[in-house]
């Protein structure tokens, strides 16, 4: 499903280049639960901004799902994540004016994938997915930070997308919506998403079936994964 080929990020400052990627070829299969772990400034967030299109590469290729994202315009690469990924955020992202129905209504009505006549029943059915039914009217403040991340997960799967990215989802969250947002994420990949999670080496998921450390720009480590990850 994803596959990088000697992709490399360097940032230009006047005369100094100062290179975050160095290289990176690496393959997803569909279905996978993949952790990409390392230490504040190793290259990780790149990484993932690279993949969801946030960022460019200074060379290099990034194919997913056989479309070739770098060579995809601003328009182009709008349209194709809408359509392709989901992505769940650290600190949620949802609209605080809107409700939490109208939250993950909103990328529905903005790809136009979904039929308008299937959306609200959809959006109903993955708030149940996450637990949290008879929310609907509810605004994003006034629910719990492991509240407002079920949410965003639900909105994250408003399109029907294959492709799940999480940016350090349990990073504000306790212990206990910390895992609890893990089973939501298990359940996922046992549904058949693909599951990449950026995430710091200290936190404990399960379900993740691989495993890779980045050091300095570079895969150090990349291993698969039996059971949970301690």
């Amino acid at each position: 499903m994803i596959d990088f080929k000697n992709v490399s990020k360097i940032y230009r400052t006047g005369t100094n280049d100062y290179p975050v990627l160095r290289s990176i070829s690496l393959y997803v299969e569909k279905g996978e639960y993949v952790l990409i772990t390392g230490k504040s400034g190793s290259g990780k967030s790149t990484l993932l901004n690279i993949l969801t299109g946030v960022d460019g590469a200074s060379s290099g290729d990034v194919l997913v799902n056989g479309t070739n994202i770098l060579r995809l315009n601003e328009s182009q690469m709008t349209k194709w994540r809408g359509e392709n990924i989901g992505i769940i955020f650290q600190f949620f992202q949802l609209i605080p004016t809107l409700s939490v129905l109208e939250n993950i209504l909103l990328p529905m009505d903005l790809m136009d994938k979904i039929p308008k006549q299937h959306r609200e029943k959809k959006a109903q059915d993955l708030l149940a997915m996450v637990g949290l039914s008879g929310h609907e009217e509810k605004m994003p403040p006034t629910l719990s930070g492991g509240e407002q991340q079920r949410v965003a997960i639900a909105r994250s799967l408003a399109n029907d997308v294959d492709l799940i990215i999480a940016d350090e989802p349990t990073g504000n969250l306790d212990s206990k919506n910390a895992d609890m947002v893990f089973d939501i994420l298990d359940n996922l990949k046992k549904a058949g998403k693909t599951i990449v999670m950026v995430t710091h080496e200290r936190d404990v998921t399960k379900g993740a079936t691989r495993k890779i450390v980045i050091k300095d720009g570079e895969i150090q480590e990349d291993y698969k994964l039996n059971g949970d990850v301690k």
